[in-house]
């Protein structure tokens, strides 16, 4: 079953809507990515990601950020984040709960 999150990334502006729909066998997940942002629109699928080596890869090895590395200039940029979790969520390893950064 798919799942969609969205990241509204802040002071940019920019929202982005990921969904995430895993492959019949529940092995492999494609991400679309729709948003305001043009790096983000670079490369706007992400496919055949392994659902559990992705969840719990080192960052160095993981398919999102290396996806990341090759389209968003700005390190700080939540998308990556989601993009995991939205993963994890319809691959049915993580429970969905919103996610925050707050200032103080």
């Amino acid at each position: 079953m798919s799942e969609t999150a969205i990241v509204k990334a802040g002071i940019c502006g920019m929202t982005t809507r990921i969904t995430a729909t895993p492959s019949e066998d529940m092995m492999t997940m494609t991400v679309k990515l729709e948003s305001d942002c043009p790096m983000v629109c670079k490369e706007p699928v992400i496919e055949n990601i392994s659902c559990y080596e992705e969840v719990g890869t080192p960052f160095t090895e993981s398919a999102v950020y290396r996806w990341a590395s090759r389209n968003l200039k700005h390190t700080a940029c939540p998308v990556p984040c989601g993009i995991v979790k939205c993963i994890e969520a319809a691959a049915g390893l993580g429970l969905k709960k919103p996610v925050s950064i707050e200032w103080e």
